[in-house]
């Protein structure tokens, strides 16, 4: 009996520091750890993205100790739409992996101890030191960040000392046949994988599971053969947290919450059929093998590694698979109506600020509802519902981020004057929509506190609730109409309901003081209460802003705005009969004994609204009159400036006309002139040429005349040369004859 005792107490020392170490390192890294799985999860080169969710997976369950912190986490950026699930699921597979880590720091006591170093390394031996100095820390040091650091290690020291424990209970089974018989049975893979399965949903850790493996490896008994099984029925028992976590949440957390299980279970599957259908034909010897903490740690490490690597590739189609087996898609509520602000519209401004007031519209009735749904839970809490109110602030805050980014890339040049008015509406209205959608969520999360804490308010705070809670309703429906139906009188009436809206909190704070000092009421509902009325009349202060913004609009008055300028003289005639009508309405609702309501009187709203509507009339005619003086004006300039442009075209006309004529001219009397050169030249050149070939002529001739002369000479030369030879023959004739 004491040694089961002391098993609890080993195992409730194991998961303290598991738990406290985890928290401890999650208060040290702040918000550090959602920024990076917020932002650090997307790429634009293909497939790099998941392999840095998985690395930050990894990382962050590494740190904080538990893959299904993680997981809850991500559950959670899933639901706000900050993260998709294509993008959570690669961090999931990550954080599969990033649970083995506690396995291998615990392997630390497999380490000899041969020599004083070794034995120090033991965690037997340095969790006494860890958790003196966390303690000292803790006790004597003042910075927070140097307490969580104590935290880390108090939890870590706390988490070897249950291990020890464990280890001391289970030594004297080292050599129990009873016990030896019981693990034998571990040897059938389905005992052992319910087992695995069974323990780790029970305590809701698979690194706790795991250590209490380790531990018992220490007896020697547990072979490879089984622990094998145990560890696959581990990784499939661990999904229990994350599957309770997810009951009650939308179809995007089941959806994450779907993707880990099919991850785990597929592993499962998938590492038995490979190992046992080895082991039943071939055979595996290390089975028989007994297994340390080292071995252990190797084996968990092995079995989510080799999985989520496997599946990484697959990121896509498991999305895609979740959102068929729940009938869900990636599509992310309220992001169609925010794909209307088109940058494409842009060119086209009108169009482009209708767009932005229709969402603007959409926005106003998404708070409208959740108001009805944060005062219906005041009464009666639903978790549905408070589900339902958390998309619509999703929305609202991405149609204020939206809007606010897009309207300033309207060109105001090119909008007409009361389309410059709306841009200035829109603009500062968008941030007190905002904020009357968070004070709703605040009425929401006080409803779950009061729900959670079993808070029960007096039946005259109750009624004092519902009177403010009205009132207020009102005030949204007027401000949110006001603005959509561009009516004056609406906005007008804003301003004193607001008034007695204020009124009403300090009449329900006085109180609740005389009923606490009576004792008919609770510090933590008087709490509760305040939260409640302190929303009310908040919510009232943005709506009289609103409803300045539109009347600035509607009357074209610079002069009012958020913080300054009025609405109407507050000593007036209708303010005063507005305001007391609102009064009568309320503020006898908040008495014991309540106050005979005073009679409506119709002619004192009738000649308010009268009055107002004789102020707006005559603000018509002015600005008509106003209208009339400026289209005159700009119908003589128009006119002034188009017989202007009219007289200035003439004369270009006619100097261009006169331009072309003389460059005509000009051009005519260059073509002759050219003309009459180039006629000049080839006369001349044709005179030339004739003169030439005659000159040529002259001389051929003379040349052939010379020719017949030389021919002549030579024939006269020959004959007289034959004559002179004749001659001296004749004379040689004559002396041989002497």
């Amino acid at each position: 009996m004491l040694s089961v005792l002391e098993l609890f107490g080993g195992v409730g020392l194991f998961l303290y520091g598991m738990n406290m170490m985890g928290a401890s390192l999650e208060k040290l890294a702040g918000g550090g750890l959602e920024k990076i799985l917020q932002t650090l999860t997307t790429s634009k080169k293909k497939g790099v993205g998941a392999i840095k969710g998985w690395g930050l997976g990894l990382g962050v369950t590494g740190i904080i100790q538990s893959s299904a912190a993680t997981t809850i986490m991500l559950i959670g950026f899933v639901n706000a739409g900050i993260m998709t699930l294509v993008q959570a699921i690669p961090v999931v597979y990550g954080s599969n992996v990033g649970s083995t880590v506690t396995a291998q720091i615990l392997r630390l006591g497999d380490l000899g101890s041969g020599n004083l170093f070794l034995k120090l390394l033991k965690p037997s031996s340095f969790a006494p030191m860890l958790v003196a100095v966390g303690a000292f820390m803790f006790l004597f040091l003042k910075k927070q960040k140097l307490k969580d650091v104590a935290g880390i290690l108090i939890g870590l020291g706390t988490l070897f000392y249950g291990m020890t424990m464990m280890e001391e209970v289970f030594k004297p089974l080292k050599d129990s046949p009873k016990f030896q018989e019981f693990f034998l049975s571990f040897k059938n893979p389905f005992i052992g994988i319910l087992t695995g399965l069974v323990l780790t949903a029970i305590i809701q850790s698979s690194s706790a599971s795991v250590g209490i493996l380790q531990a018992l490896s220490a007896t020697g008994s547990v072979t490879f053969g089984m622990a094998v099984p145990i560890i696959i029925g581990q990784n499939i028992g661990k999904c229990m947290t994350i599957i309770i976590g997810s009951i009650g949440s939308n179809k995007k957390a089941k959806r994450v919450a779907l993707s880990y299980l099919l991850f785990n279970i597929f592993g499962a599957i998938a590492i038995s059929l490979i190992v046992y259908t080895i082991y039943y034909t071939v055979g595996i010897p290390v089975f028989e093998n007994a297994v340390n903490r080292g071995d252990i740690a190797n084996i968990h490490l092995a079995f989510n590694l080799v999985i989520s690597l496997v599946l990484l590739p697959f990121s896509n189609r498991m999305a895609a698979f979740t959102g068929k087996v729940l009938r869900d898609n990636d599509e992310v509520f309220g992001d169609s109506e925010i794909r209307r602000l088109d940058d494409m519209l842009l060119k086209t401004p009108g169009i482009a600020l209708t767009q932005c007031r229709e969402l603007m519209n959409l926005m106003g009735e998404k708070i409208q509802e959740n108001y009805k749904i944060a005062t219906g839970l005041l009464v009666e809490y639903d978790k549905a519902e408070f589900n339902r109110m958390i998309d619509n602030e999703n929305f609202i805050d991405k149609c204020e981020t939206a809007l606010s980014a897009y309207i300033v890339k309207i060109d105001r040049k090119r909008l007409t004057i009361d389309n410059r008015y709306m841009v200035i509406e829109i603009l500062n209205s968008i941030g007190d929509y905002e904020r009357i959608g968070d004070y709703c969520m605040n009425v929401a999360y006080t409803a779950q506190t009061i729900n959670d804490n079993k808070i029960v308010f007096s039946e005259k705070g109750m009624r004092e609730i519902n009177s403010a809670a009205e009132a207020t309703g009102q005030i949204i429906d007027m401000t949110f109409e006001a603005l959509r139906s561009e009516n004056i009188n609406h906005a007008y009436r804003v301003n004193p309901l607001a008034k007695v809206i204020g009124q009403m909190s300090d009449i329900i704070e006085t109180h609740h003081v005389d009923r606490l000092q009576e004792g008919d009421c609770g510090v933590e509902g008087g709490v509760a209460l305040y939260d409640i009325v302190n929303a009310f009349e908040r919510i009232a202060v943005h709506c009289k802003a609103v409803s300045k913004h539109v009347i600035k609009r509607l009357r074209r008055d610079i002069s009012i705005d958020s913080m300054h300028g009025h609405l109407m003289d507050k000593e007036s005639e209708e303010y005063l009969a507005l305001k007391q009508y609102y009064h009568d309405k309320y503020i006898p609702d908040l008495y014991e004994i309540s106050e005979p309501k005073k009679e409506v009187i119709p002619e004192e709203i009738k000649a308010a609204e009268e009055s107002v509507k004789a102020e707006i009339k005559e603000k018509t005619k002015e600005e008509k009159s106003a209208k009339e003086k400026a289209a005159k004006e700009k119908s003589e300039k128009e006119k002034t400036a188009k017989e202007k442009a009219a007289k200035e075209k003439s004369e270009k006309e006619k100097t261009a006309k006169e331009k072309a004529a003389k460059e005509k001219s000009e051009k005519e009397k260059t073509a002759k002139e050219k003309a009459a050169k180039e006629k000049a030249a080839k006369e001349k050149a044709e005179k030339e040429k004739t003169a030439k070939e005659k000159t040529s002529k002259d001389k051929n001739k003379e040349s052939k005349g010379n020719e017949k002369d030389s021919k002549a000479k030579e024939v006269k030369k020959k004959e007289s040369k034959g004559k002179d030879s004749k001659e001296h023959e004749s004379k040689e004739k004559d002396k041989k004859k002497k």
